[in-house]
């Protein structure tokens, strides 16, 4: 009798203890997109300011302007980590296109406030960047935990489902650009 007690207490223990550990690392990942919400949104937040900038120079490139805007809604009310990983995409390619435009116009280059809101966002592109990797990597952790034996019967039990990752979703982002030298 007191054998069985004693297993049953070792394995209410173990199960409690691997619980705590599934919902430590649910934590982390919800603490990691977190993260990640705040860049975009400090992103998000700096866009506004640099198409005024931009469109007090080149005011005739209206559809320009447009499609940044859109993007940056498109952005902002994407919910899933793949759908926001789409629209950051999209964002991203529209604000090159900004900043290609703005490379036209010399006198805009020159503008301190420009260059301090083109240094602002490369800031914020890396803190995203960087909040992106430790995501991923949180999100690596608690998905394979839930995937293991035994680990995921008692995931499957209590509802701990696998997380998305945060991903670039355009190959040409992953490509490694050529380099010449003339």
């Amino acid at each position: 009798m007191l054998i069985a007690l004693v297993v049953v207490i070792v394995l209410v223990v173990a199960i409690a203890g691997m619980y705590n550990a599934l919902v430590r690392l649910r934590v982390l990942v919800d603490n990691a997109w977190a993260d990640i919400d705040v860049q975009l949104k400090r992103r998000h937040d700096l866009i506004p300011n640099l198409v005024e900038t931009v469109k007090g120079y080149a005011s005739h490139e209206k559809s320009t302007f447009e499609e940044v805007v859109a993007a940056r809604a498109k952005a902002m009310s994407a919910q899933t980590p793949e759908a926001r990983g789409q629209a950051e995409l999209g964002l991203s390619a529209a604000l090159g296109r900004l900043f290609a435009l703005a490379e036209a116009y010399p006198q805009l280059r020159a503008v301190e406030s420009f260059t301090q809101l083109q240094g602002t966002l490369a800031q914020i592109e890396d803190a995203v960047q960087s909040a992106r990797r430790y995501y991923n990597a949180v999100v690596r952790d608690f998905n394979t935990k839930t995937a293991q034996v035994p680990w995921n019967i008692l995931a499957s039990t209590f509802g701990f489902a696998s997380r998305e990752f945060f991903q670039l979703t355009d190959e040409n982002e992953r490509a490694v650009p050529s380099v010449t030298f003339s």
